[in-house]
């Protein structure tokens, strides 16, 4: 695939993600998708064949960029509770994220539909991120595989509730933008600070 033909590509899937977090798939149109794209509907079905698979292509487009940006927690900081700290901020404030909340309610929407791409949503979204952080855990704390993970796990419970549920319910307020590389501010890192540093400090 050419430069053009790669520009196209991801203009396409933009597109798509714009309409599916908009509507949903029940009620998303190729029609409308090919229009946002600034391009023919032939043009969407000859790249993706149909909507399910655009679709899927969307799942895995937001895989890459949320994985990709929130990266490993080593690259945070140099000392371990830091580094944890500072990662576990950065999801924290991307799962406040309007679009990043959305995009979840469409992927448990359409679980029963697509079951492959919700498993990939939550992949990239909760269980790379628990993964990620237990390995982590694992080499700073020295840690054992088992109790690295039942850490990261417990650690990422108590963060994520009920805060994660009240985004998802709409009974919290949802952020409009989100830079990764944006520094974060104390009254964002600070209440993880004290929760990792409790959990962390007797390891």
């Amino acid at each position: 695939m050419g430069k053009r033909g790669n520009e196209l590509h991801d203009q396409i899937l933009w597109a798509a993600t714009d309409v599916f977090l908009e509507v949903g798939f029940e009620r998303a149109s190729m029609d409308v998708v090919a229009a946002r794209a600034q391009t023919t509907k032939r043009t969407v079905y000859t790249r993706f064949e149909n909507k399910e698979k655009l679709f899927l292509a969307v799942i895995e487009m937001v895989r890459g960029l949320v994985l990709d940006g929130l990266s490993y927690p080593a690259q945070y900081a140099a000392d371990p509770i830091e580094a944890v700290t500072l990662y576990c901020a950065r999801y924290l404030k991307l799962l406040r994220y309007q679009p990043a909340i959305q995009m979840c309610r469409v992927a448990i929407a359409e679980a029963a539909r697509f079951p492959q791409g919700s498993a990939q949503h939550f992949d990239a979204l909760f269980v790379e991120i628990h993964s990620r952080l237990g390995d982590y855990l694992q080499t700073s704390f020295n840690l054992s595989e088992e109790a690295a993970t039942d850490t990261a796990r417990r650690l990422l419970g108590q963060l994520l509730y009920p805060g994660l549920l009240q985004v998802l319910y709409g009974v919290a307020p949802l952020a409009k933008s989100y830079d990764s590389t944006a520094p974060l501010t104390e009254s964002e890192v600070a209440p993880v600070r004290r929760d990792v540093e409790a959990m962390l400090k007797g390891l």
